[in-house]
């Protein structure tokens, strides 16, 4: 029976467009990742949605001179729409501002103060000094107490990874305005994350499968184990479902806490939007399933140790309810821009959006696993993309596809009935239909930028055949043979466009109708309106994966099968790009 598979997304946050270095962390590899499942056989549930809480919305919408709904709304649109045409097959892409949301929000409140582990504190809130009001913490930088890096945040610092609180830091100041904020008592509800050390510990200790950095890092911040706020001084988030919070509009429960439960949320609307309220337990109550997640590696403590965190307090608190913990935590690094860190006010940025107004959805996937922080922060130059571009997806994927469906289309029209086959035929079609196995073992492992890697060494073997084989002279001498020739190399093509899928999902799909096959393997994707039962409605980026025809198995292309006239899957771009690009992010940078 295939296996459940959970891919929980990091919430991209609806306070502005996301840019390159957002999907590089949580977007594309997500993607990658579930279709690879899909193809396998897998029963995936990949959800997430817009993260619309918390003060930086309120903000940027005053800011704007409109309210934080209006501000959600219209985010929540213009990154739905980016990742739509980026291809992320999301089986549900909502937002935190649902009905549904706010009901499991609460319910997973009210479980955690009823066992004990939300405390009411008194504690020294930040406040803008301007404004008067709350200060978020990312939203306040300064020295960090404990390793003097000046410029920790309010809630980590990301130079040694420990926990803090904003008056903890030296020198605060506060990012929108760069004036101190203003310390002063209130009180709060506090989760008790201390509480939860010991079976922290233990559960750490067993992810032998997560990638180093990100079990060493989690397991480094059991040593600093403290309560941390999860309320606000706002009128903008869940309300506290508490019968002396009902008719006060001053406190909200905060964003980090309201988004990761988003995964559960998400998950139950699913299964509510698609007539089956109870599927959802199959997903995060069986004990097959399997939970991976991913995002940027500053989301590591959200998911690896609160989450983590809040779902044991649940399990307890549940009777008999558990919810599965993390199976698997891919984090990824951070990808800097021609050597500076991403900065939308400073104008270092590549908007996901701006950048697919001008190029196509898969190169930029190909250069974002192949060139990106998979396990180190790496750098995206326009002059790498372009070469990345021309020098191996162009000329050897590109041109081995090219190559062989033009010389099959314009000297037979089918797939054609080749003769006896050689050895160097066999051993050929041996080593591409057995690098099923290999490469499944290596995305199973979420090893993305070694996958693709390997899988280019494949194409450029299968070019290396024809180029020794020239079926394009042989076929003035021996048709039969010529015929072989392009036959092994359409089964290799075919059986590549299969492995590639994942990465390259919209110019595999043109290949499979190329190569004469009916069907999706990577089919379209869509956008569904949903009533909810207070009558909101709301948008959700989904689609029909259950139709899709795709197998993660050698294929078996038929002899005969009539062929379409070939057109090239990937443009060549013009070296000129680089000069051109870097003038309009320096036009940006002296807005």
């Amino acid at each position: 029976m295939p296996k459940h598979i959970l891919i929980a997304v990091a919430w991209p946050y609806a306070s502005g467009p996301r840019h390159l270095g957002h999907v590089a962390g949580f977007g594309v590899p997500a993607d990658i990742f579930a279709r690879y499942q899909r193809l396998k056989g897998a029963q995936v549930l990949m959800v997430s949605g817009t993260d619309e809480h918390g003060t930086p919305i309120t903000i940027a919408a005053d800011r704007d001179g409109i309210s934080p709904k209006e501000l959600a709304d219209r985010y929540n649109r213009i990154i739905g729409d980016d990742l739509y045409r980026l291809g992320l097959s999301y089986d549900t892409f909502t937002r935190t501002t649902t009905q549904n949301h706010y009901q499991v929000v609460q319910t997973m409140f009210k479980t955690l103060y009823e066992k004990g582990y939300l405390l009411k504190q008194t504690t020294q809130g930040a406040f803008s000094a301007a404004t008067g009001r709350t200060l978020p913490d990312r939203y306040i930088e300064g020295t960090c107490p404990i390793c003097g890096y000046t410029e920790a945040r309010g809630d980590q610092c990301d130079s040694c990874g420990n926990q803090l609180d904003p008056i903890d830091l030296l020198q605060p100041r506060s990012k929108i305005d760069g004036q101190p904020p203003v310390f002063k008592e209130t009180e709060h509800f506090l989760f008790d994350l201390a509480a939860f050390a010991a079976e922290l510990e233990l559960w750490l200790t067993k992810q032998d499968h997560w990638r180093p950095n990100v079990r060493s890092f989690s397991l480094n911040l059991l040593k600093d184990l403290r309560p941390r706020a999860i309320t606000r001084d706002l009128d903008w988030g869940v309300p506290i479902p508490l019968p002396e919070y009902a008719d006060r509009d001053d406190k909200r429960i905060y964003v980090w806490f309201d988004a990761v439960i988003g995964y559960l949320s998400a998950s139950i609307e699913w299964a509510k939007n698609r007539g089956t309220p109870e599927a959802w337990r199959e997903w995060w109550q069986n004990p097959t399933a399997k939970h991976f997640y991913f995002m940027g590696k500053d989301n590591i403590v959200f998911h690896s140790i609160i989450w983590a965190s809040m779902l044991m307090g649940y399990e307890n608190g549940g009777q008999g309810e558990a919810l599965l913990l993390p199976h698997n935590i891919v984090s990824s690094e951070f990808l800097t821009m021609e050597g500076r860190k991403f900065s939308s006010s400073r104008g270092v940025v590549i908007f996901v959006n701006d950048f697919l107004s001008r190029y196509d959805p898969d190169p930029l996937r190909f250069f974002l696993t192949i060139a990106g922080p998979e396990n180190q922060d790496t750098d995206f130059t326009w002059a790498e993309f372009v070469r990345r571009n021309n020098d191996e997806l162009v000329a050897t994927w590109g041109n081995l596809v090219n190559r062989t469906l033009t010389n099959a289309y314009r000297n037979f029209g089918v797939v054609p009935q080749p003769g006896s086959l050689t050895a160097s035929d066999v051993a050929l079609l041996k080593t591409i239909e057995e690098s099923f196995e290999t490469i499944g073992s290596l995305l199973d492992n979420a090893r993305f930028k070694m996958t693709l890697t390997e899988l280019m060494k494949l194409a450029s073997q299968v070019n290396q055949y024809l180029s020794e084989q020239e079926p394009w002279k042989v076929i003035k001498v021996d048709r039969e043979r010529a015929a072989t020739i392009l036959y092994v190399a359409l089964r290799c093509v075919d059986n590549l466009k299969i492995m590639l899928t994942p990465f390259l999902p919209f110019t595999s799909q043109q290949l499979h109708e190329l190569l004469g096959y009916q069907g999706y393997i990577a089919g379209p994707l869509e956008f569904r309106e949903y009533t909810e039962e207070n009558g909101s409605t709301h948008r959700v980026l989904t689609g029909d994966y259950a139709s899709w025809v795709g197998q993660w198995a050698a294929s078996a292309l038929p002899i005969g099968q009539q062929l379409l006239e070939p057109k090239p899957l990937f443009k060549k771009l013009d070296e000129k790009v680089v000069a051109e690009e870097l003038a309009r992010m320096e036009q940006e940078i002296a807005k």
